[in-house]
């Protein structure tokens, strides 16, 4: 049992440091306090992360033959097995009247139609419409990033929401403050090999001191995620959030490597990972990696985009393959750190509805219909194959409709979705 109690919203603070801690036992009444109180609820934070592929995710390889919770195990499907039960693939589902090749991907979380058009006007995303109404729960309203330049996220006047491409700011942003100069010298601290964490190591002992064994298991669970990012952001970029200080020295090399799809995306993938268990923001967007480089991947030696257009080629295919299985494999191991952090009564896993999926249903063709869909995660009905009729889909945003409800938004439409999506209602 924890020995004190700890405010919610408490940081550790250093001279340029606010790092905010994981929601932790002490951080509210105890159990039996609770139990006390006839009709409250346990802790039950909820939130939403959308992701996209902007190449598309070959299908064959994806969805499997068979429907329902007995669906065979495809190839792309392999590395979630060990969270099957909280996985959930959908085919057969596409935004009505949403076409235009690429261009449709300013549509996979608005579902506004015919983005190719030259008269096209833009609405708002799923992410930014919860973001009115909860943003200001949490010291960020929303993350928008992205691995490509390229967002998902739109404002209610159908603008883009400008995505954050450098994970070392985003970094900076949650875990930095201060004046200039201190950032800075936090920066050169980090590419020192130092952990922002050695400053605020007398209030890391005093807070371990206060709480009990469960706490300081995630405390240190944390505490090793956050060392673990800066070694990969030392490794892979030099830290320019403020005007680069005139050093006598090689650069490091930049991020902007995008040969480095493995390492650009678990960089991505564990600052979305902090973001989320430091409650800094419940609602992410994250369009992920694919253009027209060669990634670092033993077999692949042609350009990512020109394998998606295989026009039905094995050998592009086979080396497409190679690309998209490294894809969920990250994903996999992603959805497992959450699995594994434990919030209060819950896992993060199960307070975090996750969207995995693309704009192109097919694209060698370029096709917008039958959408590769996986769904992850939250208090949503799971472990199925929900195969709709591709002649007769409902509408994606059905699903942003269970979403926005597993949030706790009373909300019974979002764009062209006029209901949850049948199979994926919120359970709680």
């Amino acid at each position: 049992m924890p020995r004190c109690q700890l405010d919610r919203r408490m940081f550790l603070r250093g001279a340029g440091v606010a790092l905010g801690l994981p929601l932790l036992n002490a951080m509210g009444p105890s159990p039996l306090a609770r139990a006390a109180k006839a009709g409250e609820e346990p802790t039950d934070i909820r939130r939403m992360l959308a992701i996209c592929a902007p190449l598309g995710i070959h299908t064959p390889f994806l969805f499997p033959q068979t429907a329902g919770k007995d669906y065979e195990v495809t190839p792309y499907l392999e590395p979630l097995q060990p969270m099957r039960e909280q996985v959930t693939v959908i085919s057969g589902i596409m935004h009505p009247d949403v076409d235009g090749g690429h261009a449709a991907e300013q549509s996979f979380l608005t579902g506004a139609s015919h983005p190719g058009q030259p008269s096209f006007q833009n609405t708002i995303s799923v992410d930014q419409y919860a973001a009115e109404r909860m943003g200001h729960l949490t010291r960020v309203s929303s993350l928008a990033l992205s691995a490509n330049n390229s967002g998902l996220s739109y404002s209610r006047s159908g603008v883009r929401v400008p995505p954050e491409t450098r994970p070392s700011q985003v970094f900076a942003r949650l875990f930095l403050e201060g004046k200039p100069e201190e950032k800075l010298s936090q920066i050169r601290r980090i590419q020192d090999g130092q952990s922002i964490m050695d400053l605020v190591a007398d209030q890391t002992r005093q807070v371990a001191r206060a709480v009990g064994k469960e706490d300081n298991q995630t405390l240190q669970q944390y505490f090793s995620s956050v060392r673990e990012l800066e070694q990969r952001l030392v490794k892979a970029e030099e830290w320019a959030q403020l005007p680069k200080p005139q050093v006598d020295r090689k650069p490091m090399a930049d991020i902007d490597d995008r040969a480095d799809f493995t390492g650009r995306m678990r960089m991505f993938y564990d600052l979305m990972f902090l973001a989320l268990q430091t409650d800094s923001t419940r609602l992410i967007t994250f369009c992920g990696a694919g253009g027209n480089e060669v990634v670092s991947l033993e077999g692949v030696d042609d350009g990512w985009h020109n394998l998606s257009h295989h026009g039905k080629d094995e050998t592009k295919i086979e080396k497409l393959a190679i690309i998209e299985k490294e894809e969920m494999r990250l994903f996999a191991e992603f959805l497992g750190k959450l699995q594994a952090s434990r919030e209060g009564e819950h896992t993060l896993l199960d307070q975090t509805a996750i969207v995995l999926g693309s704009n192109l249903g097919n694209a060698s063709a370029h096709n917008n219909s039958n959408l590769p869909i996986v769904v992850a995660g939250g208090r949503l009905t799971h472990g199925q194959h929900l195969a709709f009729d591709p002649n007769s889909p409902p509408p994606l945003c059905n699903l942003f409709v269970s979403f926005l409800q597993h949030l706790k938004l009373e909300q019974d439409t979002f764009s062209t979705g006029r209901s949850t999506l049948t199979g994926v209602a919120p359970t709680a």
